[in-house]
């Protein structure tokens, strides 16, 4: 097992071991940190977001206060190959439980996906002081960011999951942001094409 597989399982049991009043009371400050994060970059039409399961730190509300705010929010829909799919975001009534019993919208594919967002608000078990992020390690996101380096990334987590290092390989994203129920921490410049 691996530097960043021992990490990965070490904090997959501190989040399974988290107690329901600490999920809900992560969740306020979290949304109000992102929503100012979020407004900072300047967005004003279209950003993307995932919807949290488990003991994810909780996205719903943050998801409800920036379509109130009148941006659209996409969010993915998993495909085989690490690949992800966008759709628009139409409430919870408009939602479906898709591949590894993710909720996903029961709407078309919005094409263009990423590359029609101002920001992406991404899941994270770890981000690291240099803004990698480490995930599940499915690759899913990395494989979405990867061919979209132009979308400011933000990431969510709790603050314990911000460390010093992730052990990121060849093939890990980087995030330009990292959001945690107590602090909002900016992260070094990652190369932006153009």
């Amino acid at each position: 097992m691996t530097a960043k597989d021992r990490l990965r399982e070490r904090l997959l049991d501190r989040r399974a071991g988290l107690a329901d009043a600490d999920v809900v009371a992560a969740e306020h400050p979290l949304c109000t940190h992102a929503l100012a994060a979020v407004e900072a970059t300047g967005a004003t039409r279209r950003v993307a977001a995932y919807l949290s399961v488990g003991r994810e730190p909780s996205t719903w509300a943050l998801v409800d206060a920036l379509r109130a705010r009148g941006l659209e929010v996409l969010v993915p829909r998993a495909l085989p190959r690490r690949q992800m799919a966008w759709a628009l975001y139409e409430g919870r009534e408009r939602l479906t439980l898709g591949r590894f019993d993710i909720p996903e919208p029961l709407g078309p594919d919005e094409p263009g996906g990423l590359s029609t967002v101002e920001v992406a608000l991404v899941p994270a078990l770890a981000v690291d002081v240099a803004g990698f992020r480490l995930g599940r390690g499915g690759g899913y996101y990395d494989t979405a960011l990867a061919a979209h380096p132009a979308v400011w990334r933000l990431a969510l987590a709790y603050d314990h999951e911000v460390v010093d290092d992730v052990h990121p390989q060849d093939h890990d994203e980087r995030v330009d942001l990292v959001v945690t129920p107590d602090r909002t921490l900016h992260l070094p410049p990652r190369p932006h094409p153009g």
